[in-house]
């Protein structure tokens, strides 16, 4: 594998990928690597690389995955969204005076 040289690491950065080395007893190098791998859309996979690049408009992985209880949690709060008075969702005239 080629080797390569970085220069002109900010202090912040080189700070950073020191403590992340010694949370996680990695090497610098290998942060750095997994800072590229990640940054460039690229993981390793029981030795094979493989490209992981998604479409910055893709929601979906995002969003991330909810299992069950999550998702019946969020459609709860929808569902009573959608049904609530306007007052309910946005303070009235009066409660606004008050506050001000």
């Amino acid at each position: 594998m080629p080797d390569l040289m970085i220069r002109h690491i900010d202090r912040l950065m080189a700070e950073r990928i020191k403590l992340l080395a010694k949370a996680r007893q990695w090497s610098i190098n290998d942060v750095v690597l997994q800072a590229l791998r990640q940054g460039l859309g690229v993981t390793e996979n029981n030795g094979l690389l493989a490209e992981t690049m998604v479409e910055p408009s893709d929601l979906s992985f995002a969003g991330g995955h909810w299992d069950a209880s999550e998702r019946a949690a969020f459609q709860e709060a929808v569902q009573a969204l959608a049904t609530a008075r306007s007052e309910q969702l946005a303070p009235s005239a009066r409660v606004t005076e008050l506050l001000e």
